[in-house]
């Protein structure tokens, strides 16, 4: 599969996680930092897209440890939050 597909599927599978809160946290994150993606990031992603969104949402909220293959630059972008837009 080339880049831009599986980038199509990524932000598919972000955005359609089963939960509103999940979805923003997840697929806003997708939106803001994909472009920045090489193949290594690619990978993170796809792994933790696997995970249940309860156990990434508790990582990014810090209620849970983070586990020791999700640590790193990604992981600290993601836990900022900052990047979660809520339409009004």
């Amino acid at each position: 599969m080339n880049h831009t597909n599986r980038l199509r599927r990524l932000k598919f599978r972000a955005w359609h996680r089963g939960t509103r809160e999940a979805d923003y946290m997840i697929g806003c994150f997708f939106d803001v930092f994909h472009s920045q993606w090489g193949e290594t990031e690619v990978e993170w992603f796809e792994r933790l897209l696997d995970e249940e969104d309860v156990d990434i949402m508790g990582w990014a909220l810090g209620t849970l440890d983070v586990p020791e293959e999700y640590r790193g630059a990604q992981m600290d972008a993601f836990r900022k939050l900052d990047f979660v837009e809520i339409p009004r």
